[in-house]
């Protein structure tokens, strides 16, 4: 089996920050007829107005891009700056692989809630079933549940299937360590844009190709909402990975990502052969904000059931993150050096206000 070796110092991270058990407690959203107050969301029209948040009004929508377009690099490294998203074609995971990942997580949600919960995250744990991480920093609960695997998800798998684990075990597995070749060739790339690799950032060119590197995989499922006017999947947030490679199902628009030119939420249509791939906060920090962090978020369908992978691309816990910077306008670093593993603490307490924190401005 695939399995990271330095998965334990990532999970270290968050095991200093644990949360409480109601925050990591999905609702059983099978028993739920109409939408209980806790999920009940102050929205507006705008937010689930199809009209509004089509393509059709002018509002942009965010690139797609070619990887084996000879331009790739520039058109990636724009995307970053002034999206920090993008959607990859021809990016080299075979549709059979993740055809396969998708199914295995249709399998684990549609377990009743009781079996599911025998997989649950503990409040300092990393890995496991649960509701998102970002849960306490919201007055309402999500409608979302997902499973998140760090290395070889069978101590997880183990409790819910105990004699029919490997298969999930062997593709997730196997998803991994496709996704981390694929995000190791997008980590070179974007650094050679910034062309930046040499001289004192070259430990931080290294990562482009670092055995190191974390990564986790995370099946999501959104089940059809009674009220998907008052409910969110996913509340507006950043992910703290450099980045995040995502696939989604077809069967109904749910992402979004905020377009700081129109001040307007964007949706991201799926599509059976693209990725999503969004930047994170430590790729903003080492880039020095010349790669924005993108605020994305998920909306619900009342009638179908949406699922979606992401990978989270990171550097191992004690690594230490800084700006790169070079050239005249970039002479002036914006952020302290952190490590991933005191980011992830100050996000843990602080979460939207984390990279302020770490200003040098302030």
């Amino acid at each position: 089996m695939f399995i990271f070796e330095k998965m334990a110092t990532l999970s270290e991270a968050y095991r200093e920050h644990p949360l409480n058990l109601h925050h990591i407690i999905p609702l059983d959203f099978s028993s739920a007829p109409n939408l209980p107050e806790s999920h009940a969301w102050s929205l507006s029209k705008d937010d689930h107005d199809d009209d509004y948040l089509s393509n059709s009004n002018g509002s942009p929508s965010i690139p797609i891009i070619d990887l084996m377009d000879p331009n790739a690099m520039e058109l990636i490294g724009h995307a970053c700056e002034n999206w920090g998203a993008f959607q990859l074609k021809n990016h080299g995971i075979p549709l059979s692989i993740i055809q396969e990942v998708e199914n295995e997580a249709k399998r684990l949600f549609a377990l009743p809630a009781d079996h599911k919960l025998k997989a649950l995250r503990s409040s300092g744990g990393a890995t496991g079933y649960g509701s998102a991480r970002i849960s306490p920093f919201f007055p309402k609960f999500m409608w979302h549940e997902g499973f998140t695997i760090m290395g070889s998800p069978s101590e997880d798998v183990k409790k819910i299937w105990p004699n029919d684990y490997a298969r999930f075990c062997d593709l997730m597995e196997n998803y991994q360590k496709q996704m981390k070749v694929l995000a190791e060739q997008l980590t070179r790339m974007m650094l050679n844009f910034l062309d930046i690799s040499n001289g004192e950032n070259k430990s931080q060119w290294d990562i482009g190709s670092s055995s190191n590197m974390c990564g986790v995989v995370q099946p999501n499922f959104y089940p059809p909402c009674p009220d998907p006017t008052r409910a969110m999947g996913l509340a507006p947030h950043t992910d703290t990975s450099l980045f995040t490679i995502l696939h989604q199902t077809q069967t109904a628009t749910g992402l979004q990502v905020f377009n700081e030119g129109t001040k307007a939420w964007v949706p991201v249509h799926p599509h059976r052969n693209l990725l999503v791939v969004n930047t994170g906060d430590l790729f903003h920090i080492m880039s020095n904000a010349r790669f924005r962090c993108a605020l994305h978020r998920v909306t619900t369908n009342k009638t179908v059931q949406r699922y979606s992978v992401a990978y989270f691309h990171c550097p191992p816990s004690d690594y230490v993150v800084f700006p790169l910077v070079g050239g005249v306008n970039n002479s002036v670093a914006r952020f302290r050096g952190v490590t991933v593993k005191e980011y992830v603490g100050i996000k843990s307490k602080n979460f939207g206000e984390a990279l302020s924190l770490i200003s040098t401005s302030n």
